[in-house]
């Protein structure tokens, strides 16, 4: 059941008809209750009524004529022309002290005995038909006095209420059940508005939502869809901001590859075909670095959530990473060098990002050191950081390029360079609350250190899956 109106609707009708079911069966039981008190006291009434009348003072003789009058009165009788037809369902006798009928109705059923019980009872007579009776013994005039009335007077009473009532409550409850789905749905109209101002929107609009008059029930629902909203357009500004990107950094690699393919092409000796393929190998190169390094930060992104950071061993992932590095550097005839201090380095971060972070500050200290050069990695622990650095004899930094050296695509002085090393570390850094900075040598080259929280002062932390990042940044 996918109807919100529906499922009210029916929960409100079953409880409706369940609440009108209970209410008759108790006024059915209540009005079989005083139906039946109401007729016992006629009958205790009519029984005191006639004991009234046989108390007249009347001589032997007229007394035996007034009974002879009552009895043919009584039998002459007629419901259908000038009575009802409940009289003869209602019959009374009255006996003596010998057992003998004085008076008596013709409805009256037939007694053995005079019934000895005084009170109420219910009667079954000869013809099986159910009777309640009232019997009054009179001792002062040696009388017993029985007024009976049969039962279905009674039932049929209480069916004639039954239907009288249930009637107009069934109809009442259709009526009611009627009003109440015209009131449900006026109650859901502003979410039928707000369901058809979705409908109605363009495909491409991620506008937020600006329903008002809005009940306070929608309004959490209307924030929720204007934060979603806002989280699908930073996710496609991302993604536009990516492929702009790409598109702008692809283009002078690939022009350059067409030229050194074109140069390969038109070479006359073996020497210049082996330059313009040495060149074109190069291209190639760099353009794979400057492919993985856009992918590397499009992961590196900021998401929406922050995955727990796992506790790892920071010695063992940075000498893990360096093991990878060490032939590459080896194979540009460069030195690696790695201080650590003693102590224990454990810290909530992730490996992943760790090794993409290493790697390019590696491979900047590479590209600007001098062969044979000695490039030297430290991690440290001081003021609540565990500092990681890479320490380079190269020509160092400008001050005035220093801020912009963590800018896309900023490159200096490398022209195998796709300015994203500096960037990446510098996101890394941030999505693990720490920070990176550039010092110049005093004995020349550049230090860069990335600090990373050690948990004394950690703040809310972030954290993205990375995949395996290629070496040669």
């Amino acid at each position: 059941m996918n109807s919100i109106r529906r499922r009210t609707l029916t929960l409100i009708i079953g409880l409706l008809l369940a609440g009108l079911a209970l209410i008759s069966v108790l006024n059915l039981h209540d009005s079989n209750h005083e139906i039946a008190e109401v007729y016992d006291a006629q009958l205790a009434q009519n029984a005191r009524l006639l004991q009234g009348v046989m108390r007249m003072p009347l001589a032997s003789k007229e007394r035996v004529e007034l009974y002879q009058a009552f009895n043919k009165a009584l039998g002459e009788a007629e419901p259908r022309v000038d009575g009802h037809p409940y009289e003869t369902k209602i019959a009374f006798q009255v006996w003596n002290h010998q057992g003998e009928v004085l008076v008596h109705t013709v409805s009256a059923p037939s007694f053995k005995s005079p019934p000895s019980i005084p009170g109420f009872s219910d009667v079954v007579d000869v013809n099986g038909r159910h009777w309640r009776a009232f019997v009054l013994e009179d001792k002062q005039n040696a009388l017993r006095i029985w007024v009976g009335e049969r039962d279905d007077v009674r039932s049929d009473l209480v069916d004639r209420i039954l239907r009288h009532t249930l009637g107009p409550n069934v109809l009442g409850s259709l009526i009611l059940a009627f009003l109440i789905w015209l009131a449900i749905g006026w109650g859901l109209k502003p979410l039928a508005d707000m369901a058809a101002t979705l409908r109605a929107r363009h495909s491409g609009s991620l506008e937020p939502l600006q329903l008002a008059p809005l009940p306070s029930e929608l309004e959490p629902m209307q924030a929720a869809l204007n934060r979603m909203l806002a989280q699908i357009q930073e996710l496609l500004g991302r993604e536009r901001r990516f492929i702009a990107d790409a598109a702008h950094e692809m283009r002078t690699p690939l022009a350059v590859l067409r030229v050194h393919a074109q140069n390969l092409l038109e070479a006359g000796t073996e020497q210049e075909r082996r330059e313009s393929l040495e060149f074109l190998i190069s291209g190639v190169d760099r353009t794979s670095r400057l492919v993985n390094q856009l992918l590397t930060m499009a992961r590196l992104e900021p998401k929406a959530s922050a995955p727990l950071l796992n506790t790892i061993d920071l010695t063992s992932a940075v000498r893990d990473s360096l093991v990878q590095l060490t032939p590459w550097l080896l194979s540009k005839d460069l030195e690696l060098a790695f201080d650590v201090n003693d102590g224990s380095f454990q810290v909530a971060a992730d490996a992943a990002a760790i090794d993409i972070a290493l790697n390019n500050l590696i491979t900047n200290a590479a590209n600007f050191s001098p062969e044979h050069g000695v490039i030297t990695v430290r991690l440290s622990q001081a003021g609540g950081f565990y500092s990681l650095s890479v320490e380079d004899q190269g020509p160092g930094i400008n001050e005035v390029d220093q801020e912009r050296l963590f800018e896309r695509f900023y490159s200096r002085g490398n022209a195998q360079g796709a300015g994203l090393g500096l960037t990446i570390v510098h996101t890394i850094a941030t999505r693990l609350g720490g920070r990176i900075t550039l010092v110049n040598r005093a004995e020349g080259g550049l230090r860069a250190t990335l600090d990373i929280p050690d948990g004394s002062n950690r703040s809310t932390l972030a954290n993205s899956p990375l995949a395996d990042t290629p070496e040669g940044y």
